[in-house]
């Protein structure tokens, strides 16, 4: 009897503190669209959301703002998920969407396009001109994209030859994120001026680029992602407890690690591809959520992915606060607050430790 109460006062208070979440994730939604370069009063801000007031006003709001906030969050949703997938999955909780390397598969790829084909600077040189009326916007996130595709596949592909186990994906992942690293150090080498400027300004990560279309593209892979991942909760809950336990309740360890596997590494291609590189929100997110709630799946996916949207919408906040006339790149700002929590995390682990 007690234990059953004891169970419905955790699920209670697990069922506030998402509610929580998700309505700091609405109020933070709503601060960051009054935030701006534009200096827009609350005032003119409500009156635009309701598309009343000057066309120039709702133009910011409705053209500029919405699709930035919406950016922030599913992408922070879409990579904090991810990032607490592969920590169940490799069993290391230094594990994030830049794991497998996948973010440089992606820089490579964007690398490629902006620097040989998109802008055509092999045949366009220093003509900043030429580069602006030749390059494609949509096609260095498609060649982003498909590299990390690559990546991904190539990696789970020699993980099955080794019986998927963690330690070999990780190392898998370092290697061929170095390899992907050199090859775009190679072509920034042989680039021009405007096409080194243009592939380094891609990677900065930048919900700026982010536009309906491209939030509704990243909105239906994040959401396929995290329903799958719901639906596969009791498993990762399994794999909790070793992969010999979670054998004995009838799970396909190395089966479910390689769709796991693929669909977090493709949650974070596509977050990726379209808004360049974001940082820490994998690791700093699923920490918290695990120390704060626990390590259910249950609650950890959804908790998981509402502090993903509220650190983004957070730093997006503040890159316009401190931009002075301009907004700083999202993924500096993250890398900020992430570096001193990752280094509170490993020296906290060693002090347990001792």
């Amino acid at each position: 009897m007690r234990e059953h109460a004891d169970l419905l006062k955790k699920r209670k208070k697990n069922t506030a503190a998402i509610g929580l979440l998700a309505l700091a994730v609405l109020v933070l939604a709503v601060v960051c669209l009054m935030v701006g370069v534009s200096r827009l009063t609350v005032g003119e801000c409500f009156a635009a959301i309701a598309k009343k007031g000057s066309a120039a006003n709702i133009r910011i709001i409705w053209n500029i703002r919405l699709p930035r906030v919406l950016a922030a969050i599913i992408a922070g949703a879409g990579l904090s998920v991810a990032g607490l997938v592969m920590q169940t999955d490799l069993n290391n909780p230094m594990a994030s969407p830049s794991t497998l390397g996948v973010s440089n598969a992606a820089v490579f790829g964007a690398n490629l396009s902006i620097i040989v084909f998109a802008g055509g600077f092999l045949s366009t040189g220093n003509n900043l001109t030429n580069y602006t009326s030749g390059i494609n916007p949509y096609a260095a996130s498609l060649m982003a994209f498909v590299f990390s595709t690559v990546s991904i596949l190539m990696i789970l592909g020699l993980c099955r030859l080794r019986a998927f186990q963690p330690g070999v994906v990780v190392l898998a992942g370092i290697a061929l994120g170095s390899v992907w690293t050199a090859a775009t150090t190679i072509l920034q080498f042989y680039a021009t001026d405007v096409g080194l400027s243009a592939a380094v300004v891609w990677s900065f990560g930048d919900l700026g680029r982010a536009k309906y279309r491209t939030d509704l593209i990243m909105a239906i892979v994040v959401l396929m992602g995290i329903g799958f991942f719901s639906a596969m909760s009791w498993k990762l809950n399994a794999l909790l407890s070793g992969d010999a336990a979670a054998k004995s309740m009838g799970v396909h360890v190395d089966r479910l690690r390689f769709w796991t596997m693929l669909f977090a590494s493709i949650i974070t291609a596509v977050c990726v591809s379209t808004l360049g590189i974001i940082g820490f929100v994998g690791i700093i997110c699923p920490h918290v959520t695990k120390k704060l709630l626990g390590q259910d799946h249950r609650v950890s996916i959804p908790a998981s992915a509402l502090s993903g949207s509220i650190l983004l919408l957070l730093a997006d906040t503040l890159s316009r606060s401190i931009g002075k006339g301009s907004a700083l790149p999202v993924g500096a700002i993250t890398s900020l607050l992430g570096a001193p929590f990752f280094l509170a995390i490993i020296f906290g682990r060693k002090g347990e430790h001792d």
